[in-house]
């Protein structure tokens, strides 16, 4: 079971006299392609992107993974949990858009964008996996996992006398996109290519072994193929090569 985490947005320190007054850095979600070739370790081309109004109060994160417990015989209590893998990160985040300013079309067109987020971009329509637009939060320094929207919910709160909207606020979900590009077909006589993990917080060795090869045991020797001491202090942004079962000698 997940255990969202409330990262609420904190008021800044009283600034001293004469003080330069910190720059105000605005949210936005950065639309990119998916990637042409299919694969989920490198996004396409940025595209577009909808900003925020206002800056967001506060992001709600979780991260959760799966446990198999086995009953002991003759026992009282179940075995120890063994560690089936771990599901992909997800984001809740509101964006309130407001056009009085000018009544105009603006919010109209900015939920737009958002429900255009949850189903398959043109390009990809032809394409027996049609995939959505991969979109990334952004704010300041601040950038979250390369994600799709699995859910919009759009409450319009103002209308003009024509029932135009012109003030909404939307509820968006976010999933992690995790895994590795596609590896370069064998029989092309090309080089052997190794796919990427970018390692994202919550991640474990075993939860990328079982993402990328569908056995946790395997981590032993991912960590070996990249130098790896400490298995247990895996830092948010570090690439990992992902080499095939049998470079790693399946796991053995």
């Amino acid at each position: 079971m997940s255990s969202p985490v409330a990262f609420a947005a904190a008021a800044p320190p009283a600034q001293q006299e004469n003080a330069p007054p910190a720059s105000l850095k605005k949210a936005y979600l950065e639309l990119r392609k998916p990637p042409t070739g299919g694969g989920t370790a490198k996004p396409g081309e940025r595209y577009d992107q909808i900003a925020f109004d206002f800056n967001p109060k506060e992001l709600s994160f979780s991260k959760a993974a799966k446990w198999k417990r086995s009953p002991q015989r003759n026992a009282k209590k179940s075995g120890v949990p063994e560690f089936q893998g771990a599901d992909p990160a997800k984001l809740q985040l509101e964006m309130f858009f407001d056009a009085t300013d000018t009544m105009g079309d603006k919010v109209v067109k900015a939920v737009e964008k958002l429900f255009a987020c949850v189903v398959p971009t043109d390009q990809t329509l032809g394409d027996k996996r049609g995939s959505p637009p991969w979109v990334v939060l952004r704010w300041g320094v601040l950038n979250s996992f390369t994600a799709i929207v699995t859910n919009v919910t759009a409450k319009f709160t103002l209308f003009t006398p024509g029932g135009l909207p012109v003030r909404a606020v939307c509820t968006v979900d976010l999933e992690e996109i995790a895994g590795a590009e596609p590896r370069q077909n064998p029989t092309s006589g090309a080089p052997a290519t190794h796919d990427v993990h970018l390692v994202v917080t919550g991640d474990t060795l075993a939860g990328i072994a079982y993402r990328a090869y569908g056995d946790p045991a395997l981590w032993r020797p991912l960590a070996r193929a990249n130098a790896i001491d400490d298995p247990m202090r895996l830092r948010p942004g570090t690439r990992l090569l992902l080499p095939s079962r049998e470079e790693l000698g399946h796991g053995q």
